[in-house]
């Protein structure tokens, strides 16, 4: 796709349209999805639909934040960008603020799905929906329909969120038990009361998703204001590009971890036993969240040239844009730890241990904001790969300070227990394909040379992969049995 639009028009993609769809869904649905994450409705005994039906009282007020932020959204860009009904931005704008409802209105059984753990649900809906919305993207731009490129990117985003909407929907309503008093608890004579504690979990982590909006798209935010339509157009390929993992992997890893976490945490258990359980937990969380880090430091920022002159043209691979992605593969590992970290603390803080996490989030923000309008301006989309990786080394700092004191006087968990088997094999690989695209990779007799770099990084894959498994078959046979996650 990026063969076929302007730098221009990727800037509005990338930066533009995904801050303007991060507003709206960021804002409106994540508190709710933290709080009605820890609640722990068995997937058999909440067939009843009395506890189902408390959960959904509270999700459905997503629904009326969304269409608020959708609004608001809406007109501060048309205010601000000076458009009018007739621009076919102000058409796209519109049409992705729809897209949003529709999100919306399949998240209360979003959230109801991440609760009874149906993973699988989620891993058909959402990779549905993905491929709906490239092939949307491709078709329109490909196959050169003269539409315009924002527009397109509209309808792509709308398709999306059709396919998140039916998918979700047509599941409950046609294979579950539930019945539609139990998903729509609104009827006329229902006395049933909402959760005021679940409410209140829902205000506080609201309030902390302000914050955290501006630590994740903060540097979009800069960049928007501060740098070139290039830079913005390098920094979206490579957030795009370099978060696949992050995507793919590690957020729907840490959703279930969480769930985990919470479950393992408001357990009936008794204090000794829950805090093992939680140790182990989070030992093999890290240590797997860890392992598929490092396998992208060992291998990605030596390829990430060969990458970009493979898929895209010189215009990419000579420009910024390696040399961005190589610091984004060093960054993962910090994603990595800081996800999986932080799903843990607020799985199991108290209410006091939340509201001085905000605090630090608050304090964080500010930090992340200076340092990124100090290195957009001297370093560009590699200066706020930076700052982000600094910002992430804080909030993981912040995180074990917590673990630690949480696991204080218990051996059930250690952060030297998390580091993978493998490591030194993979450090290994790091070390032979730097070598490697330092003396075989020639940029002017690219292919041949590139064969004999990438037969060199496959044999080290093979090695590490063998090592790796060897040393951490355990782990490995525990998550291939773990599908259902019902542990």
């Amino acid at each position: 796709m990026v063969r076929h639009i302007t730098v221009e028009d990727y800037a509005l993609y990338a930066i533009r349209f995904h801050l303007f769809i991060t507003v709206i869904l960021f804002l409106s649905r994540e508190g709710y999805r933290q709080a009605c994450m820890r609640v722990d409705i068995r997937r058999y005994d909440a067939l009843n639909g009395e506890d189902v039906a408390k959960l959904m009282k509270i999700t459905w007020w997503i629904l009326p934040r969304g269409i608020t932020f959708t609004l608001f959204a809406c007109m501060y860009i048309f205010w601000s960008e000076g458009l009018s009904f007739s621009h076919p931005n102000a058409k796209a704008y519109l049409i992705i603020g729809f897209s949003c409802i529709l999100e919306l209105l399949a998240e209360p059984l979003y959230i109801l799905s991440q609760n009874l753990h149906l993973l699988e649900l989620r891993l058909i809906v959402e990779t549905a929906a993905t491929i709906l919305r490239c092939l949307t993207t491709y078709i329109l731009i490909v196959k050169e329909t003269g539409m315009e490129k924002g527009l397109v990117f509209a309808f792509s985003q709308v398709a999306y969120g059709v396919c998140l909407f039916f998918g979700y929907w047509s599941y409950f309503l046609l294979f579950r038990v539930f019945k539609i008093s139990t998903l729509f608890p609104f009827r006329v004579g229902n006395q049933m009361d909402d959760d005021g504690q679940l409410s209140s979990m829902c205000d506080l982590f609201n309030y902390q998703s302000i914050w955290k909006f501006f630590l994740q798209e903060g540097e979009k935010i800069i960049l928007m204001f501060f740098d070139t339509p290039y830079n913005q157009a390098v920094y979206g390929l490579i957030d795009k590009f370099g978060s696949l993992v992050v995507r793919l992997v590690f957020l729907p890893f840490e959703e279930s971890s969480y769930t985990t976490f919470a479950r393992c945490a408001s357990g009936q258990d008794p204090e000794g036993i829950r805090i093992r359980k939680l140790g182990s937990c989070l030992t093999e969380a890290l240590k797997l969240i860890l392992l598929i880090g490092l396998v992208v430091v060992a291998f990605g920022p030596n390829y990430s040239y060969s990458l970009f002159r493979l898929l895209y043209n010189r215009e990419w691979s000579d420009g910024e844009a390696p040399a961005a992605l190589q610091c984004y593969c060093l960054y993962v590992v910090a994603l990595a730890m800081n996800g999986t970290s932080e799903a843990f603390l607020r799985s199991v803080a108290t209410k006091e241990q939340l509201e001085q996490s905000n605090k630090s989030l608050v304090v964080f923000s500010c930090i992340h904001l200076v340092l990124n309008v100090f290195l957009v301006q001297s370093a560009g989309a590699v200066g706020l790969i930076v700052a982000n990786s600094l910002n992430m080394i804080l909030r993981i700092g912040y995180s074990v300070i917590f673990i630690k004191n949480y696991f204080r006087g218990s051996a059930s968990f250690s952060l030297c227990s998390c580091l993978p088997s493998g490591w030194r094999a993979l450090l290994f690989s790091f070390v032979t394909t730097l070598i490697s695209e330092r003396i075989f990779l020639d940029r002017e007799n690219f292919l041949p040379t590139f064969l004999i770099h990438f037969s060199i990084g496959l044999t080290c894959f093979c090695i590490s992969s063998f090592v790796i498994y060897r040393n951490e078959r355990a782990l490995i046979n525990k998550i291939i049995r773990l599908r259902d996650h019902s542990d």
